[in-house]
């Protein structure tokens, strides 16, 4: 089973306390695929730094205020 990249995000949070703004919609202002958006916001796809960059500019929030670092456990 493939392991969980350690970061954590704040994407669904944020795009509902933006008018509800739907998954396609952020998709199309990022320029990625929705389905690359559900990845992200399910942990299962870190996005590239310039995506979160304009993840966050879409929110006008820090890139730290969408994402978070959480440290794997020693395997």
């Amino acid at each position: 089973m493939a392991r969980r990249p350690p970061i954590g995000n704040r994407i669904r949070a944020l795009r509902e306390q933006h008018g509800n703004m739907s998954q396609a919609a952020l998709a199309e202002a990022i320029g990625v695929t929705r389905q690359t958006v559900i990845a992200m916001e399910q942990g299962r796809y870190s996005p590239s730094l310039e995506s979160a960059f304009r993840i966050s500019r879409v929110f006008g929030v820090g890139v730290e205020d969408v994402f978070s670092w959480t440290e794997p456990p020693d395997s």
